[in-house]
């Protein structure tokens, strides 16, 4: 039986690499790509903050190939559509017919994007949908997941936690009004070892900075440098 074409939403993040790993352990997709959205001036990606040279690095690691989709800056909601409506009419034009989400819990975000790619012949798939995030969360680590957080909401979630590695021990330690997955967006992480991977990614925690009511910590690719205006109140992830 001919295996249907997929490709993950990828964020970096540790949730995305899991995806991608269940995918291919119940091996009814051919995956054939990594999609994620970059900020064009600043060649980060969208949320995460992360460089694209690390992306680029995940993607090798995986054996991928990394489809992006450059979004300007600032980026309005119906300008980020356009271009992700242009991105799945050419995956589409190219037999995909899978886009695979690391959503777990957060129904208006599933919904939305059922409604994105309805009427485009890609369905979307969730393979976490529904997993209880503390168990997920330390079966990830359990099965190889190394990550660090990239981006913390520090109304939430100490500062301190910025370039931290993701641990069991970290997750034990959360309050218990974050979600041990950051599921809320409480934290997002950037995924450096995973089954997934065949090697592991050589990443340091550089500068930590504040920007927009979000703590990003830069994170760098062994002798890795700071990129121009990451530092500026005015440059985005």
């Amino acid at each position: 039986m001919k295996r249907r074409r997929a490709v993950v939403s990828w964020s970096s993040g540790k949730d995305a690499a899991w995806a991608l790993h269940l995918v291919r352990q119940q091996g009814l997709l051919e995956t054939v790509g990594l999609l994620t959205s970059i900020n064009a001036e600043f060649q980060r990606v969208s949320m995460h903050g992360v460089r694209r040279e690390l992306l680029e690095q995940q993607a090798r690691a995986a054996g991928l190939p990394l489809l992006t989709v450059e979004l300007p800056w600032p980026c309005s909601n119906e300008e980020y559509e356009r271009r992700m409506g242009l991105a799945c009419a050419r995956l589409r034009a190219e037999g995909v017919e899978v886009v695979v989400f690391g959503d777990i819990f957060l129904v208006d975000v599933r919904q939305y994007r059922e409604r994105q790619l309805a009427g485009t012949g890609i369905e979307p798939l969730f393979p976490l949908w529904g997993r209880g995030t503390r168990e997920l969360a330390l079966d990830m680590l359990a099965g190889g997941m190394r990550a660090r957080i990239s981006c913390l909401d520090p109304a939430r979630v100490s500062r301190r936690f910025a370039g931290a590695e993701f641990t069991a021990d970290l997750v034990r330690s959360l309050p218990a009004s974050v979600d041990p997955c950051g599921e809320n967006g409480e934290f997002h992480t950037f995924v450096f070892d995973a089954p997934v991977f065949a090697h592991a990614l050589d990443v340091a925690a550089g500068d930590v900075v504040e920007r927009d009511g979000f703590v990003y910590a830069d994170l760098l690719a062994a002798g890795g440098r700071a990129a121009r205006c990451y530092n500026s109140r005015r440059a985005g992830p």
